[in-house]
Parts: C-alpha cells; structure tokens; sequence
C-alpha cells in the first residue's frame, strides 16, 4: 500500500475532538504531508490548517484526500458521500481508516475505473501474501511491544524513529496500523491479515535493507491480551528485532475493555517478549521503556523513571513529557 502525498484532510463535519485523533496523528508526525483541511460544517473540529476546497487543493498539487476522522462503527455516513466523489472526479486519491470500505460505495468504484484513481482501504489488506520464514534478512530492526493495547506503540516508534534521523542514524518508520500507514504512507494493517500471513506481512513491511540503519516498526496489542495476542507474536517473530522497546500505562488497572485480565508485570512482559523474539533472532535484546505517565504529576514521572532505569538497568522514559534521547543512545551502541 502506496499513498501518494501530500494530503487534504478531510473532516467531514464530527465536533467531537477525539474523533479526529487520526488526522491529529497525521499533522503531528507528518506537517510536511499536510497541504491543508476540508471541514463540511462550521461547527466540525479544526486543526488550525489552511481551509482548502477541493479546486485550491488541487492547484496547490494534493495528491490524496484523507478520511482523518472516524465515528461510532466506522461507517462513512451519506453526508460525507457527496465530497469524496466529488474529490474522485476531479483525480484525487482517496484513502481511509474506516471500518466500512470505500469500495463499497458504487460510485467511487466507478470513477476508480473511470479516472484511474486509487482507493486505500487501510483497515482491509487483500492483496496476496507469503507465510513468514523467520530467514534471516538484512538491516537492524527495532520493535515497540507493550503489556497491553493502546499504551503508546505507534507514538514511541515514531519518537524513536525521529530521534535516530536527527541524530544522524538513517531510520525509516514501518507501519501495521491504519493511523501509522496514513502517517507513513505505506504498510499493512496486520489485524487485518489472516492469521497464517502475519509474520509473512512484517517480513514484507520490512524487507532486507542496506540503504538505511534501521527499521523502526510499529507494535500491535500485547502478547498478554486474550483479544489480541495472536496479532503481537505473528508481528514478533516477522519483525525479528533486534531491539525491542517496552510500552506501558502507568495507572492502567487491567487489560483494556477486560476487567477480568490482570496487567502483567514489568519483568514478566520483557522476558516472555524476549523469549518469543528469539525465535527468529536468538541475539534480540531491550534498549528501554517508553511510559505513559499522564496520569501522575511530572516530578512524580521524573523520580519514576529515575527509579525504573535504576531496577531494570535499561533507559526509561515518557516520550510525550521528556526524550527518547536515552534509548537513542542505546540503540546507537548496537
């Protein structure tokens, strides 16, 4: 999957900030991409960008239309139908997170054959893929794992990934996500793949390299979430890290939407990790914690971190609140 940028955002017309998290995570790490919004309403969210009809951002040289907002269910309501074939007919690519595909509205399939446009469906992967063979492959490769879902992966990596090129160590960030692969413009959503495919999907994501230092691959779920571990041990063994770093909430009192679950404790997260990372890179080693400690006050998230790094003799960090310049360090070393 190959987006072309840059991008207009589309909004469509949600109010709810929160809804517009993936356009949020698109400006944050991509501003370059960014040309700028389309809003239906008055009253839709902003992002503070230039306000560009369709025409404006075509003579300004957008490439794609980006769906950078989603709802309850992920169906793409009829109120927003009218601006993406529009956009269609005029050449723009179209790209979305939402569960409901584009493909499934007639006249966008329609104009795809028509105008020769590209619709990306980033939820959905349907393109044919090989099994993992856990072969060993060239460049150096660094996996963000987690004790749960939803604690800071894609945020981290791409901390990690920004850091690394501003300090002269050419990394390029690979994405399994829909929000990474709207940042990034390439990658596979993995829970989306069969389950049979998902190393196989990774090992795709992140072929052998020479061009570059490092691979900084995005992480899914935990291997401790009875919902989603399949999709994190598939991604471990296809990734075959040589560097993985840990992600945790802090304040988080069990696995998410499973009151049921217990969190899994620190050391028990790195070792089963570890362990099932040396399946196909038996030299696999941590180079650091990222937290979320947005729950704690920051002289309360300094002196935990301090005391982290000092028991688990790895760097710990919030990457929100502080650097990654300590894991960076680390990773430097390998």
């Amino acid at each position: 999957m190959k987006i072309a940028q840059p991008y207009l955002l589309f909004l469509g017309d949600v109010t709810d900030p929160l809804s517009a998290k993936t356009a949020r995570g698109i400006l944050k790490w991509r501003p370059q991409s960014c040309i700028g919004q389309i809003r239906l309403t008055e009253e839709t969210v902003s992002l503070d960008l230039p306000e560009y009809s369709l025409q404006q951002a075509k003579d300004e040289g957008v490439k794609t239309l980006v769906i950078g907002t989603a709802n309850s269910g992920g169906i793409i309501p009829d109120s927003w139908k009218q601006t993406l074939i529009q956009a269609a007919e005029m050449g723009f690519d179209i790209a979305s997170g939402m569960h409901q595909r584009l493909s499934d509205i007639v006249e966008l399939v329609k104009l795809k054959e028509e105008k020769g446009i590209q619709l990306f469906d980033v939820r959905h992967y349907d393109d044919q893929l090989k099994v993992g063979t856990g072969k060993k492959r060239s460049g150096k490769r660094l996996l963000t794992v987690g004790t749960d879902c939803a604690v800071g992966k894609m945020f981290s990596a791409l901390a990690i990934e920004k850091a690394l090129n501003e300090n002269n160590i050419q990394a390029r960030f690979k994405a399994t996500g829909q929000t990474g692969i709207l940042i990034e413009g390439s990658g596979i959503s993995v829970d989306a793949v069969v389950s049979d495919f998902i190393s196989g999907a990774v090992e795709a994501i992140s072929p052998e390299f020479s061009d570059h230092d490092w691979d900084v691959i995005e992480g899914q779920g935990s291997l401790f979430n009875p919902s989603f571990a399949g999709v994190s041990l598939g991604l471990l063994h296809g990734a075959q890290p040589d560097a993985i770093v840990l992600c945790h909430e802090i304040g988080r009192k069990h696995i998410r939407n499973l009151p049921h679950a217990d969190l899994p404790s620190i050391e028990d997260t790195i070792s089963t990790n570890l362990q099932a990372a040396r399946v196909t890179n038996p030299n696999v080693t941590i180079v650091g914690v990222c937290l979320n400690t947005s729950a704690i006050s920051l002289e309360d998230a300094k002196t935990l971190c301090a005391d982290w790094s000092e028991k688990y003799q790895i760097p710990v960090t919030d990457p929100v609140r502080f650097s990654v310049k300590s894991i960076v360090e680390k990773v430097a070393a390998l």
